[in-house]
C-alpha cells in the first residue's frame, strides 16, 4: 500500500508540473502571437441647440447713494443713460423689442433690456451699450457700459469699499421667473459669503446692493455671482470721492470667468507718470487665482512690443494689485498669462483732481467669429483689438450692423490696432483668427471702456457622448 501511495502521489506532481508548463507557454506563445484587433471609437452625437432668443439687459444712469440724511441707504437717479442698440442686418432678421426693468429701490430708474427672437433655425445677433455723465458735488465723471446677456455665473473685477470709495452691486434678471443669487467676495481674508450676498432677484426687475454690504473695508474686492433658477445681469457702479471733491465714477461690466490668458485690450494712459516714489499711482492691473496658488507673467505691450514685463505670484483666493503708474501717456494691451485661471482688470485715470475721472478696463472675451458691438455716445471713441496670437490677424469692420461699407484692418502678431469708430453705430466686427477687442472713450476729464461680447449666434455646436 504504501508503494502505491507514493507511486500515485509522485503522478499527481508530475502532471500537475506538466500542466503548469503547459499554461506558461501557451501564455507566451499567445503573448508573442499578433492577435487580430478592433479600434471601435466612442459613439458622440453632433447636436445644435433650438436657437432661443437673444437677451441683453442694461446697467442704466447712474446713481447716488446718502443724498437724504435722514435715510443714508436711500439711492437716488443722479442722471439718465442715453443707450444704442441694433441687430444683424439681413434678409428674414426679426426686429428686436425693447422692455423697461423695474427698480424698486430707485424712483425714475427704467434700465432698458433687449430680446429679439431667433431667425428660422439661427439666433439674432444683438448688441447695445449705454452711457451717462453727471457734474455734481457727489458724483461726477462720463461711465459707459456694454447691455450684456445675463448668465448664471459672472466675476466682478473692480471697485473699492474702502473710505472715499463708493460701490454699488446692480442685478438685473430680464427673465420671467425669479433669480436665487448668491455673491461671494474675495478680499484680504479670501472668500467671503456675506449675509448680504443671498437673495432673489423678482423677474423684470433690478436689484442693487451696496458694496460696502458684500466687501465692508476692502480696497481691492472681486466678487462671483452665481445665480440659480434664471440668469442674472451684473454690473458694478464705482465712485471715488477725495477731500469732499468727486473724483469720477464708471460702470464696470462683468467677466466671463477665469482664464490663464486673460488680455485687456485699449488700455487708456492719459495722465503722464507722476515723480518716483509718488503714492498715488495713476494705473493699477488687479489679478485673482481663485482656487490655487500660482505665477502670473504679466506684459504690457505698446506698438507690438513689450513696454514692461513682470513676474507676479498669486495666493489662492486673495487679490493682488500691481502698480502700473510707471506707463507714459498713450494705448496699451495688457497680456496676462498664468499657471492658473485668473480674472482681472486695470484701474486708470485722468488725474487726481476735481473735474478727474476713472474707469476700469475689464478682460475682454476672445472672438474666435463675428460678432456685433454698439458703440455708445461719448468723447472720441475708438475700438482697439489685439492679437496675442503668433500669427497676423484680417479683421473686417462692417457699419450698420453688417449691411453698411467695410474697412479691413490688419493685426500684427501679438499687437493691436486702434480704430476710431462712430458714437452711436453698431458694427459688425469679423476676424480672421482669434483676436480680443474693446470700446474706448477718452475727453478733457473723461474715461471709459468696455469689452466686446462674443455674438451668442456664433457659438458652437455640442458634442454629445452617450
Amino acid at each position: 500500500m504504501t508503494t502505491t501511495f507514493r507511486w500515485a502521489t509522485s503522478a499527481r506532481l508530475a502532471g500537475g508540473t506538466l500542466a503548469a508548463v503547459a499554461l506558461v507557454a501557451g501564455t507566451v506563445t499567445a503573448a508573442a502571437v499578433a492577435w487580430p484587433s478592433h479600434d471601435r471609437a466612442p459613439i458622440s452625437v453632433v447636436a445644435n441647440p433650438a436657437p432661443s432668443e437673444s437677451v441683453l439687459a442694461c446697467p442704466g444712469g447712474l446713481l447716488a447713494i446718502g443724498r437724504d440724511a435722514g435715510i443714508a441707504g436711500a439711492i437716488d437717479l443722479a442722471a439718465g443713460a442715453t443707450t444704442v442698440a441694433g441687430s444683424g442686418s439681413g434678409a428674414g432678421q426679426p426686429p428686436f423689442a425693447e422692455a423697461a426693468l423695474v427698480v424698486p429701490q430707485v424712483a425714475g430708474s427704467t434700465p432698458p433690456s433687449f430680446a429679439a427672437p431667433p431667425a428660422g433655425e439661427t439666433r439674432t445677433d444683438l448688441a447695445a451699450a449705454s452711457s451717462a455723465e453727471v457734474a455734481e458735488e457727489d458724483l461726477s465723471g462720463f461711465a459707459a457700459a456694454s447691455c450684456a446677456p445675463p448668465l448664471l455665473e459672472s466675476w466682478i473685477v473692480g471697485g473699492a469699499a474702502s473710505t472715499g470709495s463708493s460701490g454699488l452691486l446692480l442685478l438685473a434678471n430680464p427673465g420671467e421667473v425669479p433669480a436665487t443669487v448668491q455673491v461671494t467676495s474675495y478680499g484680504a481674508a479670501g472668500a467671503q459669503n456675506p449675509p448680504a450676498g443671498a437673495l432673489v432677484v423678482a423677474p423684470g426687475t433690478q436689484r442693487i446692493v451696496p458694496l460696502a454690504a458684500l466687501a465692508r473695508g476692502e480696497e481691492a474686492p472681486i466678487l462671483h455671482i452665481v445665480s440659480t433658477g434664471a440668469p442674472v445681469q451684473a454690473s458694478l457702479q464705482a465712485s471715488i470721492t477725495r477731500t469732499l471733491l468727486a473724483g469720477g465714477v464708471d460702470q464696470i461690466g462683468a467677466q466671463l470667468a477665469p482664464e490663464r490668458r486673460v488680455v485687456i485690450p485699449g488700455l487708456a494712459v492719459t495722465a503722464e507718470p507722476g515723480p518716483e516714489g509718488a503714492s498715488d499711482p495713476a494705473t493699477i492691473l488687479r489679478l485673482l487665482s481663485p482656487t490655487v496658488s500660482t505665477t502670473a507673467t504679466v506684459a504690457v505691450r505698446a506698438d507690438g512690443r513689450d513696454v514692461e514685463t513682470r513676474e507676479v505670484p498669486l495666493e489662492a483666493g486673495l487679490p493682488l494689485e500691481l502698480d502700473l503708474g510707471g506707463l507714459p501717456a498713450g494705448s496699451y494691451t495688457v497680456d496676462v498669462d498664468a499657471g492658473a485661471a485668473v480674472v482681472g482688470a486695470v484701474w486708470t485715470t485722468t488725474g487726481f483732481g476735481d473735474g478727474d475721472d476713472f474707469g476700469w478696463h475689464v478682460a475682454a472675451p476672445r472672438l474666435d467669429g463675428a460678432a456685433l458691438l454698439a458703440v455708445a455716445p461719448g468723447p472720441s471713441p475708438t475700438l482697439a483689438v489685439a492679437n496675442p496670437g503668433g500669427e497676423a490677424v484680417t479683421v473686417a469692420l462692417v457699419a450698420e450692423a453688417g449691411a453698411g461699407a467695410a474697412r479691413e484692418i490688419t493685426v500684427a502678431a501679438g499687437g493691436e490696432t486702434r480704430i476710431a469708430v462712430d458714437p452711436g453705430a453698431v458694427y459688425r466686427l469679423d476676424p480672421t483668427g482669434p483676436v480680443h477687442a474693446a470700446v474706448g472713450f477718452t475727453g478733457e476729464g473723461a474715461v471709459a471702456a468696455y469689452a466686446v461680447w462674443p455674438a451668442d449666434a456664433a457659438a458652437s455646436p455640442l458634442v454629445v457622448h452617450p
